[in-house]
Formats: C-alpha cells, sequence, structure tokens
C-alpha cells in the first residue's frame, strides 16, 4: 500500500477542497445527469448489445459489499467452442452497457455496441468484456489507494486489487473461454476508476497488460498516483491508453496531463506503447468517454494481432 506523508499546509487544504468536489460534485457523478432525467419518474429502457450475461452478487473475502459482475461476449463465441479470448476488466461496470443501470441517468460507455460493430468489421480482435459494478457510497473507499484522513475515506484500492486479482479474474478465467496471461488482459475505467487502473494496473504487470484510463482523477492526495509512477524502478511492458476531454474541471484535465509527463519520463513512448488523447470540447461522463472507445479498443485490442493464439489454450 501506498505510504502517506505529511502534508504541507497548502497541500491539506487543497486535499480538502478537492475530497470535497469529489464527494458532492464529480465523483458522485449524479450531478452530471441531466436535470429532465433525474426528475422523471419511468424507468429507462435497457440499451445492451450483444450476449450480455450478469453474475448477481459477487461475494468477495476482501471487501463487506457484494457486487454484480456483467460480462460482454463477442459475436461467435457460442458457435467457435475452440477458441479464445483476450479480456478487458472494466470498473464502475453498471455505466458500461446499459443506460438504464448507469448511475448517469441515461448516459453509458456504450463498450458493447462498439466493440460489436468493430469486431464484425475485423477492426479489433474478439475480446470479452467484464464489467465490475462499484457499490455506491463505498465506491471512494474501494477506488482510492491512499486515506484521506481529514475526509475519513480512501485507501482500499489494495484490497480492491486483490478481490481483482485473487478472486473476480480466476472466476472468470473458470467461467469463459479466455486467453489468461498479461499480454492478452487489460484493466480499464474512468475518473476514480482510472485512477484505480493506473494503480492496480502498475502494481499488477503480470497480471494486466494493458491499461484503459480515461479521464483519471489524478488530483487524489496531491497527484500521488503520479508520484507513484515516478517511483517506478524501470518502464513496464504495458501497453497504456489515456485520455480527457479539455471541457472537463482542471483538476481532470491538469491530473491527466501530469500523468502522461511522467509516464513519457519514465520511458512509455506516444503513438507506441502510450496511446495519449485530449478530446476538444469533451466533458466528465459517460457519453464523453464513449466517443473515445473506438480508438481505446483499436489502441489496445488492434486487429490482427496474434491471431493464432486467439484459438488455444496459453
Amino acid at each position: 500500500m501506498l505510504k502517506l506523508r505529511t502534508p504541507t499546509r497548502r497541500e491539506l487544504l487543497l486535499t480538502i477542497l478537492l475530497s470535497c468536489l469529489v464527494v458532492f460534485k464529480f465523483d458522485s457523478d449524479l450531478a452530471s445527469s441531466p436535470a429532465h432525467l433525474q426528475s422523471n419518474p419511468r424507468p429507462l429502457s435497457h440499451t445492451l448489445t450483444g450476449d450480455i450475461r450478469l453474475h448477481k452478487n459477487f461475494h468477495s473475502r476482501f471487501l463487506s459489499r457484494d457486487r454484480d459482475i456483467i460480462v460482454y461476449l463477442p459475436p461467435g463465441y457460442e458457435k467457435q467452442q475452440t477458441r479464445r479470448y483476450p479480456v478487458l476488466y472494466m470498473q464502475d461496470g453498471q455505466n458500461i452497457f446499459d443506460a438504464a443501470t448507469s448511475f448517469f441517468a441515461g448516459m453509458e460507455r456504450h463498450l458493447d455496441e462498439k466493440a460489436q460493430a468493430l469486431i464484425v468489421r475485423g477492426a479489433i480482435r474478439p475480446l470479452i468484456i467484464v464489467g465490475i459494478y462499484s457499490t455506491g457510497p463505498d465506491r471512494i473507499n474501494e477506488y482510492t489507494p491512499t486515506r484521506i484522513p481529514v475526509m475519513n475515506k480512501g485507501g482500499q484500492a489494495d484490497l480492491y486489487g486483490r478481490m481483482l486479482v485473487e478472486e473476480i479474474k480466476p472466476f472468470i478465467d473458470a467461467q469463459y473461454r479466455t486467453l489468461p496471461k498479461a499480454s492478452n488482459t487489460g484493466v480499464g475505467g474512468s475518473s476514480l476508476g482510472g485512477l484505480l487502473t493506473v494503480y492496480l494496473g502498475l502494481k499488477y504487470p503480470n497480471t494486466f497488460g494493458k491499461l484503459a484510463v480515461s479521464s483519471p482523477a489524478c488530483y487524489w492526495d496531491n497527484e500521488i498516483v503520479v508520484r507513484y509512477v515516478h517511483s517506478l524502478p524501470a518502464k513496464t511492458r504495458q501497453r497504456i491508453w489515456l485520455a480527457v476531454g479539455t471541457a472537463e474541471p482542471d483538476v481532470f484535465l491538469s491530473g491527466t496531463r501530469s500523468l502522461h509527463s511522467a509516464l513519457v519520463a519514465k520511458g512509455w513512448k506516444d503513438g507506441v506503447d502510450l496511446g495519449y488523447m485530449e478530446a476538444t470540447g469533451a466533458q466528465h461522463n459517460p457519453e464523453a468517454w464513449s466517443e473515445r472507445v473506438d480508438r481505446l479498443l483499436t489502441f489496445l485490442f488492434p486487429s490482427g494481432q496474434r491471431k493464432q493464439q486467439d484459438r488455444y489454450v496459453e
């Protein structure tokens, strides 16, 4: 677990202000819902595409709350019984496929529609996408690597990582025909989920070879995740997608730029093993993130990559 240092008075005040911003506005993620949807009592229609499986109430011995896991299977999964597939593990699973379950009312990331279309066109490798639901008020605790004493929140990312690596991934590998090695396994998330992705992805380079990072909350604990990148003994062999919108609050834009600079300084190269994008005018919500899904998937899972391996056990 990352260790806290004693902050300066200025850093402490900044942390309090930013943390209040996180809890009460941006990372509560409810304030971003359109007003007409918040006031509309009618249930939203489901927007799922493709072969979707739901595993209810997954229990972990590391974290107290059970959570649902939703799985997208690529076209041909049932027909091609000998074929195995790479996997992308996404945080905030209720937001990635279905507008009816998203905590941004009426908004979702469209990973199912985007992946389906790209696979059918042959633009990416067929893959399995696993969405791990977040757990409401515990989200900020589970998705952050350090605890903020003045908030009494945060610091369970290491436990979440053990759940993901020791429980969820083995469950998915047992239930579905996966390619389990790091070179075929990605982890992703947005906002606090993006912060978690960077931290756990770099902590487990032998488990996750691909990181999908959208609008990460790098400001947490005085950009501790940026300092974590600087502290790495050496660059890993991981492939990283990193993106942010220019119309997002400055704490996200400036923090993402700091993270990008840290990755480049450590040895990642833009356009080679680091895909970086600043989307002009894009805001901090799933619809904005969905506009970049095509680029994310084609950078991390390009077509033609190790096609033969997809057919056999690693």
